[in-house]
């Protein structure tokens, strides 16, 4: 079986994009955030596999069905945002493969960019390979697959700062892991992104 798990934050002002946040305020933020992230479930579930979006904050649940109806055919479960980065990785991991997953694939809310023909090609490498890492342009990841829930070689990754992606690839090289990289997408993060991206009006 595949399957996708999607992370997302519930769009509420002053929960996400902070660095956005910082130059236009909260509310802009999470509107774009509201745009983008719901473009990014709609554009990654589809046919042939399992979606389960992960939500934050888990009390948030009929805010988040009711900002995703509409997108698709993907189940929803509660998953803490407090949670660190590689916490929150093996809850949705292991859920995934404990339910019968082969070729697990997990994204990010972040890339505008993010499309089902590169889940497509995640799930195709996965037939190939151990690995599927997916960078942003700024160094993180939006895009995680495995087809063996090899989790430890995510523990400790600087997810802040812009060097997750290549850490992950040399941890998992080092470990004898074979890889397949995706294309970079520009993530939101700052104003900057989210000009370049046509995500602000002028």
């Amino acid at each position: 079986m595949r399957a996708v798990g999607v992370f997302v934050t519930a769009p509420i002002p002053g929960r996400v994009n902070p660095r956005l946040a910082a130059a236009v305020g909260p509310s802009t933020a999470a509107e774009v955030y509201w745009r983008v992230g719901g473009r990014v479930v709609e554009a990654v579930a589809g046919p042939g596999y399992r979606t389960v979006v992960y939500f934050a904050p888990p009390g948030e649940g009929a805010f988040v069905r009711e900002w995703l109806n509409g997108v698709g055919r993907v189940e929803f479960r509660p998953l803490s945002g407090r949670a660190p980065v590689t916490e929150r990785l093996r809850t949705a991991f292991g859920h995934l493969f404990a339910e019968g997953g082969r070729r697990v694939v997990l994204v990010g809310t972040a890339c505008p960019g993010m499309d089902r023909r590169l889940v497509a090609e995640a799930f195709t490498a996965l037939g190939e390979r151990d690995m599927v890492l997916g960078p942003t342009a700024q160094g993180g990841l939006y895009l995680i697959g495995l087809r063996v829930p090899r989790l430890d070689v995510f523990a400790g990754l600087p997810w802040r700062g812009g060097a997750a992606a290549a850490q992950a690839r040399a941890r998992g090289a080092a470990l004898g892991l074979s890889i397949h990289r995706l294309r970079p997408l520009r993530a939101v993060g700052t104003f900057q992104d989210a000009r370049v991206l046509g995500l602000l009006k002028s």
